[in-house]
């Protein structure tokens, strides 16, 4: 089985997929692993969408079971019929950058206090994340998703609201034993 988690940049997407891998034991994925180059200062340099669609759609093949999270919807047509479950997380705009502004300080607060370069492409990054449900933003945005979720070829849960990762797991597991008894 091939699941899609996407979501908001700040909705959980990474956090469901680590916890869905743990407890399934299927192998996770993380979008940003395969959007990203691995620099020390990570987020810096973008990985070709053709590599990238590469290095990915390897990962995936070798996997009976695989759960990818992050957004793929401009990685191409091929990955709207990939999967055969997706999962759509929305959290309120005020938690969301909330907890994006926490991880922000949490993972580069030196940098954050000491580099200017940095502090402005964080701002950046937050003001980017700010637009998600902003109808007229033409990136990565709830419009966008779902526009994309439309396409998919396969059932779409939305999972709506501040719910806790555990409250998730279960309600994925649970379309998951749906889907294998039908």
């Amino acid at each position: 089985m091939k699941v899609h988690i996407l979501g908001a940049s700040g909705s959980g997407t990474t956090t469901l997929g680590k916890s869905l891998e743990q407890r399934l034991g299927w192998k996770h994925l993380d979008a940003d692993d395969y959007y990203w180059r691995k620099t020390n200062l990570p987020f810096q340099i973008k990985i070709p969408l053709s590599e990238r669609n590469e290095l990915i759609t390897k990962d995936v093949e070798l996997y009976d079971h695989v759960i990818v999270s992050g957004s793929m919807v401009s990685w191409g047509k091929q990955w709207e019929d990939v999967f055969d479950l997706a999962i759509f997380l929305y959290v309120p705009p005020l938690i969301r950058m909330q907890r994006l502004r926490n991880r922000e300080i949490e993972r580069y607060q030196k940098l954050l206090d000491t580099d200017e370069r940095f502090r402005s492409n964080s701002n950046a990054f937050l003001e980017w994340a700010q637009r998600y449900d902003d109808p007229g933003f033409d990136g990565r945005s709830i419009t966008t998703h779902h526009n994309w979720m439309k396409k998919l070829k396969c059932p779409v849960i939305k999972i709506e609201g501040d719910t806790t990762v555990e409250e998730r797991v279960q309600i994925v597991i649970n379309q998951i034993h749906k889907n294998h008894s039908q």
